[in-house]
């Protein structure tokens, strides 16, 4: 399935990746929608209906993944809001392994994810994912998010990656497509990002069901 052989540089997603998406889904579409009517006194549906809005007309851009941007939009302090509830944040399946594999194989392991960094920062605190990778990029640093096409060539002047050479996971379907425009070569999607939903359809990517699938050899030792 992977051709480890010609492979250099992992790029890993955060959210629905390495972490469960269950933590994101709740928060933003759950949790913040009632806090919201709280403070407004709407109904829900009706919280729902103007935060949603607002999400769609931002989908896919740094404003939607800024919490800063979000806070002043809805005036409630979400970095506190998500910190009410990160009981739900936790690892997907064999995720840490898998980084631990990748490291014994001598191959660079690189986070690159849209999650604004107060909320990088805050996970980290429940998944110490940095212990594993040599590299940690908010795509806030680069001032673009992973959909659009030139952010892969800012990522390259920080990573001096070789894109023919590189594999990246990512439960979007938006970035896998703009990463494979961009020329990374190897490619993969997430078959089931939230552990409380469903399996999703990644169309044209291959779907990754399990990590210990597709662990690394480790690297060759004199």
């Amino acid at each position: 399935m992977i051709h480890w052989d010609a492979i250099d540089t992992v790029l890993l997603d955060m959210d629905g990746t390495l972490l469960d998406l269950y933590f994101d889904n709740h928060f933003w579409l759950h949790y913040l929608p009632q806090k919201y009517a709280e403070a407004n006194h709407l109904s829900l549906d009706a919280a729902k209906t103007k935060l949603f809005a607002e999400f769609s007309a931002h989908r896919g851009t740094l404003n939607w993944y800024c919490l800063d941007f979000w806070s002043q939009q809805t005036g409630l302090d979400i970095v506190k809001l998500k910190e009410d509830v990160t009981h739900h944040i936790g690892a997907r399946p064999n995720a840490l392994e898998f980084l631990e594999k990748v490291k014994a194989s001598g191959r660079r392991a690189v986070l690159v994810t849209n999650a604004h960094r107060s909320s990088l920062e805050l996970k980290l605190q429940h998944v110490p994912l940095d212990l594993y990778l040599d590299t940690l990029i908010s795509s806030h640093d680069l001032g673009l998010p992973k959909e659009d096409p030139h952010f892969w060539t800012r990522l390259e002047e920080v990573l001096h990656y070789d894109r023919t050479r590189t594999l990246l996971i990512d439960d979007s379907l938006a970035v896998l497509r703009s990463a494979k425009n961009a020329g990374i070569a190897f490619t993969l999607g997430v078959l089931q990002p939230d552990s409380k939903a469903g399996p999703v359809n990644t169309e044209e990517f291959i779907a990754l069901d399990c990590f210990t699938h597709i662990y690394p050899p480790p690297a060759h030792t004199a």
